[in-house]
């Protein structure tokens, strides 16, 4: 693949980013109809956290696959900018997101060497590479605290729900800006790739 034919994932990056924005509203509302079902039990308020918590579970879906197919299209563009630089094989990259203990770890490191190598050569000589760790703290964060509040009051502790809804809401925001601008970075790349046309009246090449 050259560089001319490969392409930045917009596509990709839209849904992506509509899709990890409406899997963060819809956990939010799930979280506090699951806290109003174990605080108020009856049959309509396990009703309502059921069919709250299905919504859940296929918007969560495809937020993941929506947010891999994007990451696994960039991570192939990376390695045509920036050949030998992205650790781990393809498949790896995608994989990495799904086994548990691992995804609280590889993908940081993932995200990191995909956007060092998606700009143009030259570009950004400082790697700020703040935006990837604040989205990590704040994924792995809401994470924890989720967890933590399992088993603190039975799930219903409202400061605990208010700080993980919080970081959750947090590294969505952040996913949807580090997806833009990690797919504007590659757009620039590829744009450099891209083969200069020869003026008119030299010869071109055979």
């Amino acid at each position: 693949m050259t560089g001319s034919a490969a392409q930045a994932p917009w596509p990709f990056a839209r849904c992506a980013q509509f899709a990890v924005a409406a899997a963060s509203g819809v956990e939010l509302v799930r979280a506090l109809k699951v806290r109003a079902h174990l605080l108020h039990p009856s049959t309509a308020t396990a009703s309502e956290a059921a069919r709250v918590s299905m919504i859940y579970v296929y918007a969560m879906t495809a937020a993941v696959v929506l947010f891999l197919l994007w990451f696994a299209r960039c991570r192939r563009n990376a390695e045509l900018l920036s050949p030998g630089t992205v650790r781990g094989s393809a498949a790896w990259a995608v994989l990495a997101w799904l086994i548990p203990g691992v995804n609280f770890w590889a993908p940081r490191g993932l995200l990191l060497d995909v956007r060092r190598a998606s700009g143009p050569a030259g570009a950004d000589p400082g790697r700020r590479d703040m935006l990837v760790n604040a989205w990590w703290a704040a994924w792995v964060g809401h994470a924890v605290l989720y967890l933590a509040g399992m088993h603190i009051a039975g799930g219903t502790s409202l400061p605990v729900l208010v700080a993980a809804q919080s970081l959750d809401l947090l590294a969505a925001a952040l996913a949807a800006t580090l997806i833009e601008r990690v797919t504007k970075r590659q757009a620039a790349g590829l744009r450099s790739l891209e083969p200069v046309p020869a003026p008119d009246g030299l010869p071109h090449a055979s």
